[in-house]
């Protein structure tokens, strides 16, 4: 199945779908946070998953360090959490529907759709998540009819360039 979803033109064309649509999701959902009426501010919701943690069913919190960190780190520092939660959705969201670094734009929305799950929320994270494991197992085909078809090849270039002079130097980067 990885295989095929790596390496097919039938895969590719399918995974552009699906990735157009999880794109505007994404984009929608981080325009509204970026440009809504209201300044979009995520200590509502850490308060709310700090007042009702997840819990198995002896009631036993589930995610006692994921709870720590929202209490601790996420909600002294709500106001850099908004920012990189509404401007990385916003993000997320271009990436995938340009097709530009695509990895990496699906990489930080799976990272996203598990926080919000971690704290308590499903809603549409799990559809989310499962397009984005495919997008994510798909690498470079997911993003071929978009940007990455110039950009990947590039920053291949470029990067790799770095690292074989480099090593023709001796030197280790």
């Amino acid at each position: 199945m990885v295989r095929w979803l790596r390496t097919s033109k039938t895969a590719s064309v399918i995974l552009l779908l699906l990735r157009l649509w999880l794109g505007w999701q994404w984009t929608l959902d981080g325009f509204h946070k970026v440009f809504g009426a209201k300044p979009f501010d995520a200590s509502g919701f850490i308060h709310g998953a700090i007042a009702h943690p997840v819990t198995g069913p002896t009631g036993n919190v589930l995610y006692g360090p994921f709870n720590a960190f929202l209490q601790h780190v996420a909600l002294p520092a709500s106001p850099f959490f908004s920012f990189l939660v509404k401007w990385g959705e916003l993000l997320v969201g271009i990436g995938l529907i340009l097709g530009t670094l695509t990895t990496a734009a699906i990489f930080f929305g799976l990272l996203m759709n598990f926080m919000y799950m971690f704290a308590g929320t499903v809603s549409t994270n799990p559809l989310y998540v499962l397009i984005g494991v495919l997008i994510l197992f798909a690498g470079f085909n997911a993003g071929k009819f978009g940007g990455d078809y110039w950009v990947v090849p590039w920053i291949r270039r470029t990067v790799g360039g770095w690292f074989h002079k480099s090593a023709a130097d001796g030197k280790i980067v």
